[in-house]
């Protein structure tokens, strides 16, 4: 592999009345400032180590599939779970990456490896805390209520990804060094990395191959360990480098600073309890519709897993347009963040559109990939609902793009508070209530999923208008530089 820093990232110029210091390793780019070109520089790193996460899902719920198709369904609710605590303390710690995006497009490039040290201090200790999970997962699985067939299953693969979270943690709050700062092919390399081990271990885990013991879903849930592990040690070797201490200080940086940790937590930490509430609300969605049988319960964890698939690629695009944000918002100049925004609105809508054609067009071919050796019965039956359930994928997806890009801006800025209100503001009337509603009265699961697309589509509204309001502007999440005499 080529080295990822060889690859020019992306450094903004700011007017000729506000200089900002050209950092030695980052040329300019020639793409357009605000243009489609500069954005998809950005974005083509995230978009595809993105993509070697959606690999990383594929593979895992393949393999699952054709070793235990009760495993590949025991292995959604379990990551549920684990997403509704780590979700908050993982997009926390990688608030980093807007606060090196102001910061280098404010030109104080001194400042950016202490942000990056209070990110790791938090994830450090939050990693540590989150191993609590293991010892309860048992208890947290059997809140969901279902079959006591498919709940050890659940719990085992819960109870090793409580393992992950410290590493996975500190390996987002450095990330956000490199991704900050325009460097997105370093972030690639270090997640295809992981990626490539956690997929080699789950593939001998899994089965028992070489030597080691049929493992089923929890070689699974060990190989996502060990990858993340791999993942976090090489990020840190990476910002540890010669250069990047001498320029950024990401040695000399690493003290604890109570104001800058205290801006972390202000911003980042809503940020992530947006993550949380978003979780919580699908977890609790999946929870109720595995009460409605094995089988709705088995469609709607495929149909999530193949609406991951397309999803996690939009995700990189969503987070150059933040990082972008963040930058030309450190220069002062609004007027391009909101260019590069809706640039990236075009490109996710247009994305959104073939992805959903997709769904619509060929859900069977789909759905057969997953299709195993063992139990044809059980998996014929989950693999009758997932078309139509795609359907309401396809629809929602569209305002899913739409949803994404304001989200990502509004992040980038700093509005990270209204965000997360909205999410509570939003779920519970339009989905989680009303799909309880549901399994109560023994509805279809059909209906469950009219009630979560509702949700995505009116998320996408108030974002919208949210993004119009231009409040975002104005907003920073880093302190004013000091002035000279």
């Amino acid at each position: 592999m080529a080295d990822p820093n060889a690859t020019s990232p992306v450094l903004l110029t700011t007017p000729e009345s506000e200089p900002v210091p050209t950092v030695p390793d980052v040329p300019l780019p020639t793409a357009a400032p605000g243009g489609s070109k500069e954005l998809l520089k950005l974005a083509l790193p995230l978009v595809v180590s993105q993509s070697f996460m959606t690999v990383q899902v594929f593979v895992d719920t393949v393999l699952l599939s054709w070793h235990d198709p009760l495993e590949m369904a025991a292995s959604f609710p379990a990551v549920m779970w684990y997403w509704l605590f780590f979700g908050v303390l993982q997009v926390t710690a990688g608030y980093t990456s807007t606060f090196v995006a102001q910061y280098t497009g404010a030109g104080r490039p001194g400042r950016v490896g202490p942000a990056v040290w209070q990110g790791i201090h938090f994830a450090v200790v939050a990693g540590v805390l989150f191993m609590a999970v293991a010892p309860l997962a048992p208890w947290l699985i059997s809140l969901g209520d279902h079959p006591a067939g498919i709940q050890p299953l659940e719990a085992v693969y819960l109870r090793c990804l409580a393992f992950a979270a410290l590493p996975m943690l500190v390996m987002s709050a450095v990330n956000g060094f490199f991704s900050g700062r325009g460097h997105t092919w370093t972030v690639l390399g270090i997640e295809a990395f992981g990626t490539a081990v956690n997929v080699a271990l789950a593939c001998v885990l899994i089965f028992g191959r070489y030597g080691f013991p049929e493992m089923g879903i929890e070689g699974a849930g060990w190989a996502t360990v060990v990858g993340s592990w791999a993942s976090a040690l090489l990020a840190v070797g990476l910002m540890l480098r010669g250069r990047y201490r001498a320029e950024f200080g990401t040695a000399s940086g690493w003290k604890p600073e109570r104001e800058l940790f205290g801006r972390l937590m202000k911003y980042g930490g809503p940020a992530g309890a947006q993550v949380f509430l978003d979780v919580l609300v699908f977890n609790v969605f999946i929870q109720l519709v595995g009460r409605l049988g094995d089988a709705a319960l088995g469609a709607t964890t495929l149909t999530v897993r193949l609406n991951m698939i397309a999803f996690l690629p939009m995700m990189g695009l969503g987070q150059a347009i933040c990082i972008l944000v963040g930058q030309r918002l450190g220069e002062n100049r609004p007027e391009l963040a909101e260019q590069t925004t809706y640039n990236g609105l075009r490109w996710m809508v247009g994305y959104m559109c073939v992805v959903a054609a997709v769904y619509l067009g060929v859900p069977t071919l789909l759905v057969s990939v997953f299709e195993g050796d063992r139990d044809p019965e059980t998996f014929a039956a989950i693999a009758a609902v997932v078309p139509t359930l795609l359907i309401f994928v396809a629809v929602y997806s569209v305002a899913d793009a739409v949803n994404l890009s304001f989200a990502f801006a509004l992040r980038g800025a700093g509005d990270t508070k209204f965000v997360t209100l909205l999410t509570f503001a939003l779920a519970w009337p339009l989905m989680v209530i009303p799909t309880a509603v549901t399994v109560w009265l023994g509805g279809s699961v059909y209906w469950c999923w009219v009630f979560a697309a509702a949700h995505i589509i009116g998320m996408s509204v108030c974002f919208w208008f949210r993004f119009r309001s231009g409040k975002w502007k104005s907003m920073r999440v880093i302190e004013a530089a000091p002035t000279t005499a």
